[in-house]
């Protein structure tokens, strides 16, 4: 049975209208039962499953996004919900948030949002595997469903994305600590998988390679109670000169307890961190930063989707924003 029956088939198959599938959809009692009944046949026969745009020919007079989040405490992900709500608004469109925590069943969450007859969906969770990105773009092309990337790596090069080169960011914070005299140079990141941080940590490795120097990738929590005693017990008896977390909160917690433990920062050891976000300018000595612009990010992935959602000229399904080093006191 193919999953990529359209409204179009539905409505050639059982001789009626678009509109007459659409309101057999949406508003039954107004279409005679014999017609009815045979685009309900139809339906069955073909396997078509109503996709959002079709299901609100009829009914619906506003514009609906789905956003895809995987945890809204973030400080990336409240950041980048503010770009998107402001160009939203903008366009008077609605929208409904949809969380796919660390267990959750990736096919019962897209029938949900499906079934929610959104018009478009932004995907701000980088913490989904292949498979589940595979998943992912199957469904909402069989259903017809625009889709963006915000914030997320997926190497495909027909999925429309917004992001920033992590890779690039990860060699050159890397490679400016190299350039001041460092040589045991850690990357801090996080025992669960999110995409950014795996091009993070390539571009420091490739980094590190270029120098003749060992990379060492230390994976942790994002939590600090938990990545406080990880980086007490695992780096006091390690030589260690720069660290980079992939985290600003990681970076500070890391450099909390170099200083307590009698490590300086930054004559002995040199820590610099990812987003640029409050931690770095409140911590001391402040922290040297990649700034990624959240912001822009969320904002430029909701204006590409409204024009895949009407259909506009496209200049690129990729876009790169550019990203730039936060010098201060750690490094």
């Amino acid at each position: 049975m193919s999953t990529k029956v359209t409204i179009y088939e539905v409505a050639l198959a059982a001789r009626v209208s678009l509109a007459t599938v659409s309101r057999v959809l949406n508003n039954p009692e107004k279409v005679k039962p014999d017609t009815r009944e045979r685009v309900l046949k139809v339906i069955k026969e073909l396997g078509y499953r109503p996709n959002a745009i079709a299901r609100g020919l009829a009914s619906r007079k506003t514009t609906t996004v789905g956003v895809l989040i995987s945890d809204i405490t973030r400080a990336s992900v409240a950041e980048m919900l503010g770009g998107i709500s402001d160009i939203a608004m903008k366009y008077s469109y609605s929208i409904k948030l949809f969380s796919a925590h660390e267990n959750i069943n990736i096919s019962d969450l897209l029938n949900d949002i499906v079934a929610e007859q959104v018009d478009g969906v932004l995907l701000l969770n980088d913490e989904l595997d292949l498979n589940q990105m595979k998943t992912i773009k199957e469904t909402f092309d069989d259903n017809d469903i625009p889709f963006v990337l915000a914030n997320v790596i997926y190497d495909d090069q027909t999925v429309p994305s917004v992001s920033i080169d992590y890779a690039k960011a990860g060699y050159e914070i890397t490679k400016l600590m190299i350039e001041n005299g460092r040589k045991d140079i850690y990357m801090l990141s996080t025992v669960r998988k999110y995409s950014v941080n795996d091009q993070k940590e390539l571009g420091y490795t490739n980094a590190m390679n270029e120098a003749g120097l060992q990379p060492k990738v230390f994976r942790t929590s994002g939590n600090t109670s938990v990545n406080r005693q990880h980086f007490a017990n695992f780096f006091s008896d390690k030589a260690v000169d720069g660290a980079i977390g992939v985290r600003d909160s990681i970076a500070v917690s890391f450099m909390n307890i170099s200083s307590e433990t009698g490590r300086r920062v930054p004559e002995m050891v040199a820590v610099a961190g990812f987003q640029n976000t409050k931690y770095g300018i409140l911590s001391r000595p402040t922290l040297t930063s990649i700034d990624i612009p959240v912001y822009d990010i969320g904002a430029v992935a909701m204006r590409l989707l409204t024009k895949l959602m009407n259909k506009e000229k496209l200049d690129s399904l990729q876009v790169v924003l550019p990203h730039y080093i936060v010098r201060r006191e750690s490094l």
